[in-house]
């Protein structure tokens, strides 16, 4: 598992698996394609797996940065096609890849 800054959620492969520890809970997000995920972590919008839509994340001044999941902001993503859930800080992000795939492009883990 891979250690990340910054992790761009829209070159990583179908199946990567990105673990995100927030100040109050850990996420565990699989990537479907696009923006398109399968999130838990939360003990009452996601328990268990759940399909989702990651919008991004987004910085102290409000600065929604789409697909991306960056230390120190906040995750944004959509559950049921209409609630939004916005987690507290992000202290580390962490990606796991299907074993032999490489990312689409050396930049997508920083």
């Amino acid at each position: 598992m891979t250690s990340a800054e910054v992790i761009d959620c829209k070159s990583l492969v179908r199946g990567s698996l990105i673990d995100v520890e927030t100040k109050s809970r850990h996420y565990r997000i699989e990537c479907l394609g696009g923006n398109d995920i399968r999130i838990s972590g939360h003990p009452e919008y996601c328990p268990d797996p759940v399909p989702a839509k990651l919008h991004g994340s987004v910085d102290r001044e409000g600065t929604l940065e789409l697909g991306l999941i960056g230390r120190g902001k906040r995750l944004m993503f959509l559950l049921h096609e209409n609630r939004p859930v916005t987690t507290s800080r992000i202290l580390s992000v962490h990606v796991d890849q299907p074993k032999g795939v490489q990312p689409k492009t050396s930049t997508s883990i920083h």
